[in-house]
């Protein structure tokens, strides 16, 4: 049986340069793809977040433009409803062990940019599953978790040099929140050191493998992401 927790924010907004509280949290389809490909593989999976709050999803998400249609906005609502008793109690972060786990998988939406970017918890089970080898899966903003991955042994970034993907700072300009934001995922993972690419086009599907580190650049590469996880644990 492979096991897999995956990590949500808990955050239902995002503080911009201003000390304007944006509303967000999880972005809808990164969270539900996926759990949908982990689970129709068999799979177990847990949800835990910070201080184990039940997560908020990002109303965008699951609005006709960001879901894609009004048909998805309200698959994805429905599927939501149906999750309540999964999502209203979740597991805490500060709670759970990477050794009980074979996959560590983080959806985005701005949330981690409030929360998870500076977790200790989150970041040591990032590092923990680093050194474990274990698979870590991570979306589109949730790449700003893997900011709180300092291995407390050596005082580094545990994914220095790692080859990954993340929201683009030209997606994030084109989503209009570029010039209101505090720090940009893209422009801090290469500060850090990560080797980063991305699509030639915004928001067109593109994931990264690294080794057991797979990354998403944004939601069209849900699928994707999971979908090869999957492929490759067989």
């Amino acid at each position: 049986m492979t096991n897999v927790l995956m990590v949500l924010s808990a955050a239902s907004h995002w503080t911009l340069a201003d000390g304007t509280k944006h509303p967000t949290g999880v972005w809808a389809e990164e969270f539900l793809e996926p759990y949908r490909i982990f689970t129709e593989a068999g799979w177990t999976v847990d949800v835990a977040t910070p201080a184990g709050v039940a997560p908020t999803f990002d109303a965008v998400s699951l609005s006709a433009g960001g879901a894609g249609s009004a048909e998805r906005a309200a698959e994805f609502a429905a599927r939501i409803t149906t999750m309540s008793d999964v999502l209203q109690h979740p597991k805490r972060v500060d709670a759970v062990a990477i050794a009980d786990y074979d996959v560590l998988f983080y959806p985005g939406g701005h949330g981690p940019m409030e929360d998870l970017a500076v977790d200790a918890d989150s970041g040591q089970l990032i590092v923990d599953a680093v050194r474990s080898n274990t698979t870590i899966g991570v979306l589109c903003h949730a790449p700003a978790a893997l900011l709180a991955a300092t291995d407390k042994v050596t005082g580094e970034w545990a994914l220095a040099g790692r080859k990954m993907t993340g929201f683009a700072n030209r997606e994030e300009e084109l989503s209009g929140l570029a010039a209101k934001a505090k720090w940009l995922v893209e422009t801090r993972l290469v500060e850090l050191g990560a080797v980063y690419s991305k699509a030639p086009e915004p928001f067109a599907s593109y994931i990264v493998v690294d080794g057991q580190l797979y990354t998403g650049q944004n939601p069209a590469s849900s699928v994707a992401v999971a979908e090869r996880i999957v492929a490759d644990k067989r």
